[in-house]
């Protein structure tokens, strides 16, 4: 196979990134639309938007998305084991960023 010229990028963002990310990526004319998810771990709203671009921008679109979504440190709360009683203890939990998935796209159209 050839190289691809085009990609999708299928990256899973908080969804309170949505509307950033998405304007960013708007911005460098990357085509996309997003799907509502939800996370495994803690079970949170999340977005995932399918990306639609030229390989060249890759390193673009990759810049948007660090730029627009933003890691960040929440605290979930976890018994305590072996505690007589259940008092939970808050644990620090880094959410947030973007999970990003590269795949060559062999045919592009618009219709």
């Amino acid at each position: 196979m050839e190289n691809p010229v085009h990609l999708l990028l299928i990256a899973v963002i908080q969804d309170q990134d949505l509307e950033t990310a998405t304007k960013a990526l708007q911005g460098i004319g990357a085509s996309l639309t997003y799907l509502s998810s939800a996370g495994g771990f803690l079970g949170r709203r999340n977005a995932t938007l399918l990306i639609g671009l030229p390989v060249a921008k890759e390193q673009e679109a990759l810049k948007a998305l660090h730029t627009a979504c933003r890691q960040r440190i929440e605290y979930m709360t976890l018994p305590l084991e072996g505690s007589p009683m259940p008092m939970p203890a808050p644990v620090p939990v880094t959410v947030g960023g973007a999970t990003v998935f590269a795949l060559p796209v062999e045919r592009f159209e618009q219709i």
